[in-house]
């Protein structure tokens, strides 16, 4: 592990070098490239070195013990601190996701239930629109269904960040573990006897693509307009707006009638497709992966019901991580950075695991 460190320190320092030279920032996009990489790399930069520190202060507190035993407890507080430091850098090399810096594509839709699933999933929506706002995230409407009472019959949201992301920070890195049915138990609106309801909401994210990434050929594509609906189905423009585009080879389906342009509706809608392409894209390259690169996928996957929220106990529950906690109000107002955590650190835990087994 240690060599792959000294390695990596050798590459941080000539990419600081590099950086320092004013003529590379004449191309911004090596230049971004560089400072990218140079910001993955510092984090373990640093912590190499304070483990380095720690192993220096073990030898020099033990030779002070030597003649002084009131010493022991600095040798045994550094030995402690790099036993830290160790499993800190352990995890800092864990490979990681690639797309962990793109921005995404959210997408919520109503699931079993009714009116209330819809209701559902216009508060998940709301929950993430307020999490997104916490953490300094952009969001943008792409397309929506409302239902009746106010809900989403489905609904999809492109979040974006802003400025520098640090490593691990990127909007795909901490929403890609939102994807699942969400499971919630309450007294629905339309519930006149008081009993509480089961039903769910499914969410779906996919890392948003860029052109360059999926190439589309128009010749696959059909291409359908419509008119645009509103709650209960009624027509709520005069003109065929609405766009609906078929990928034929592959059948994915994307759709949008936000905009009253068709032109802008198209272009929303092959945001989506771009997106939903790469995704099975990933997915198909992973299911043609090896017996063992395969036990190495994530325990954190996108299993059915990856949380229950139980609205008359306050709780809400990850049934992948074991998280539980009694603050889903808070939750449901945006406060979902420890339910997050709790995926990304068995994330983590996972992905060590399948490196020290190899």
């Amino acid at each position: 592990m240690f060599e792959a460190v000294e390695e990596l320190l050798v590459e941080h320092a000539a990419l600081e070098e590099r950086l320092a030279d004013p003529s590379v920032h004449a191309d911004q996009a090596n230049a971004r490239k560089l400072s990218k990489r140079y910001a993955e790399l510092t984090p373990i930069t640093v912590a190499y070195r304070a483990w380095r520190q720690a192993g220096e202060d073990i030898e020099a507190a033990r030779e002070f013990a030597a003649e002084d035993p009131d010493f022991y407890a600095e040798v045994k507080s550094s030995e402690a601190r790099q036993a830290e430091l160790t499993e800190e850098l352990r995890l800092l090399l864990v490979p990681r996701d690639p797309n962990d810096e793109k921005d995404v594509i959210l997408e919520i839709k109503a699931g079993e239930g009714g009116e209330e699933s819809a209701l559902f999933a216009g508060d998940l929506l709301r929950m993430y629109l307020r999490y997104a706002e916490r953490v300094g995230w952009k969001t943008e409407f792409i397309d929506s269904n409302e239902s009746d009472l106010g809900g989403y019959k489905d609904v999809s949201v492109a979040v974006k960040t802003r400025g520098t992301i640090e490593p691990g920070q990127g909007v795909w890195a901490r929403l890609k573990y939102e994807g699942g049915v969400h499971r919630v138990q309450r007294v629905p609106a339309t519930e006149s006897q008081g009993r509480i309801h089961t039903s769910a909401a499914g969410v779906l994210v996919t890392p948003e693509a860029e052109e360059v990434e999926v190439e589309v050929h128009a010749n696959d594509l059909r291409i359908d307009v419509y008119r645009s609906s509103g709650p209960g189905g009624q027509s709520v423009n005069t003109t065929d707006s609405a766009v609906r585009i078929t990928h034929l080879p592959t059948g994915i389906v994307a759709s949008c009638q936000n905009e009253k342009s068709q032109l802008q509706n198209k272009e929303s809608a092959m945001r989506i497709l771009r997106s939903r392409l790469l995704a099975a894209a990933q997915e198909a390259a992973d299911l043609e992966a090896s017996d063992a690169r395969r036990s190495q996928v994530r325990t954190v996957d996108r299993s059915e019901r990856i949380r229950t929220y139980n609205y008359p106990e306050n709780r809400i529950s990850d049934h992948r991580t074991g998280y539980k906690s009694y603050n889903l109000d808070q939750v449901l107002d945006g406060d979902l950075s420890p339910v997050i955590q709790s995926c990304v650190d068995a994330d983590a835990a996972a992905k060590l695991a399948a490196t020290q087994q190899n």
